[in-house]
């Protein structure tokens, strides 16, 4: 098909509500459109196929044989788009709300809190990706990201939702009275990271530990990684909003802190679908 050659389409448009409702006025209505803005588009077809496709001899406007050959391709053409998108926007109507975050943002921060947006959206189906890996938002795929970072995905939208301090934490037990005053004091034990991430060694070599982490590391689900700070396993690097109760009840000790960091609510740019409106509005509303 040779596009160059085609009419502009919302002058094909115009001549399709033409022809379904037999009139200019109508027509406009139809369209959100003046009935002027109508005939102007009916003339400018006419002038683009040099063909006349309607006979003004009478009081009304009626379609000539070259007017109806286009009007019923125009139908069936619109009417095969007209269906399709009817089709595709009942799936995505269906399809469950597709939600990306990380397994310790998930099992310390939204679950706790979903029950709130499943009694106001019960009829909004849920699919939780809880995965340390920064999966693409792709139409029909992952419809809302919840990121640690600075904000700064590019081709992506991202707004602020949770900022907080990072902290280093251990459990006494691990500790057993040691005095940690340096950064270098904890090369030395174990230490906890979640699957997919390298926050301790980036740590620590930010704060010029060269040598690294002499007593091992391990990586684990994000779910699991607090029970096992908390059960003396290892020291880590964690959101210090996540071990708040734990801190206060003495179960951990804050060793260092560093500037706040945050997670982000992070979407495509675009209109987004209704269930994917409905939880980014109800995440702001979890603010503060």
């Amino acid at each position: 098909m040779n596009w160059l050659d085609m009419p502009p389409l919302a002058t094909l448009r115009a001549f399709a509500a033409f022809a379904q409702t037999g009139s200019v006025t109508k027509a406009g209505e139809a369209l959100n459109v003046s009935h002027a803005a109508i005939s102007q588009h009916l003339r400018g077809l006419e002038a683009h196929l040099d063909t006349p496709l309607l006979d003004r001899s009478g009081r009304a406007l009626q379609l000539t044989e070259q007017g109806q050959r286009l009007a019923d391709a125009v139908t069936l053409g619109f009417g095969a788009i007209g269906t399709a998108v009817q089709e595709l926007s009942a799936e995505d109507a269906v399809r469950p709300l597709h939600i990306s975050t990380t397994p310790t943002f998930a099992a310390q921060w939204l679950m706790p809190r979903l029950h709130g947006f499943r009694t106001a959206h019960p009829e909004i189906d849920l699919m939780l990706d809880p995965s340390s890996a920064v999966v693409p938002l792709a139409p029909g795929g992952i419809d809302v990201a919840l990121r640690h970072g600075k904000g700064e995905w590019p081709g992506l939208i991202s707004e602020p939702l949770l900022e907080s301090l990072l902290v280093v934490v251990a459990a006494p037990s691990l500790l057993r009275g040691k005095v940690i005053t340096d950064p270098r004091d904890l090369a030395d034990f174990p230490w906890l990271e979640e699957l997919g991430t390298s926050e301790s060694s980036q740590w620590l070599r930010a704060k010029g530990v060269n040598r690294g982490i002499v007593g091992g590391r391990v990586q684990m689900p994000g779910n699991m990684l607090l029970d096992a700070v908390r059960d003396g396993q290892g020291v880590s690097v964690v959101v210090r909003d996540f071990v708040e109760p734990d801190l206060k009840a003495g179960r951990l000790v804050e060793l260092f802190s560093e500037a706040p960091s945050a997670y982000h609510i992070v979407t495509r740019p675009g209109i987004l679908r209704p269930h994917a409106k409905a939880f980014v509005k109800w995440l702001r509303r979890q603010k503060g």
